[in-house]
């Protein structure tokens, strides 16, 4: 047993995928730990810690942080990629994408602007757009005025 004050990170299993189907809308703000698979609807933000892999049917609003993106759907908003962006063939994209590493196949649409970004600056862009804590993950406390 831990006896010591230190917040715990919590154990994540590479196995766990939080799944929005397709068929399902969701309004708001998600955000976890694990790899996300979204083949519904999102209307707002959207963080994972891990990956995230938009499917062909996919329609999102808002914006989308995560390490690492397969995307194939429809995006409308900003896209903050810690790692590396995928944007396979079918995919569409109105908005500004914010990156380290970026593969594009022939015929993705990108309709608005490409940002080559640090590790460093992908955290601060976390910390402005994350407003949920999510545990073990590392956003910073908005500025008090």
């Amino acid at each position: 047993m831990n006896t010591n004050n230190k917040e715990m990170e919590p154990i994540v299993d590479v196995n766990d995928v939080s799944h929005i189907s397709a068929g399902t809308v969701v309004k708001g703000e998600v955000s976890s730990l694990n790899d996300i698979r979204i083949d519904g609807t999102v209307e707002g933000k959207i963080y994972s810690k891990g990956k995230i892999v938009v499917g062909e049917n996919s329609v999102v609003t808002g914006s989308l942080l995560c390490t690492n993106v397969d995307f194939w759907g429809k995006m409308e908003g900003d896209i903050y990629v810690k790692d590396t962006m995928t944007l396979k063939g079918a995919a569409s994209v109105n908005g500004s994408i914010n990156v380290r590493k970026f593969q594009v196949e022939m015929g993705a649409q990108i309709n608005g602007t490409c940002h080559m970004i640090s590790e460093a600056d992908y955290e601060k862009f976390v910390s402005e757009v994350v407003k949920t804590q999510v545990p073990g993950a590392k956003a910073a406390k908005a500025d008090k005025d």
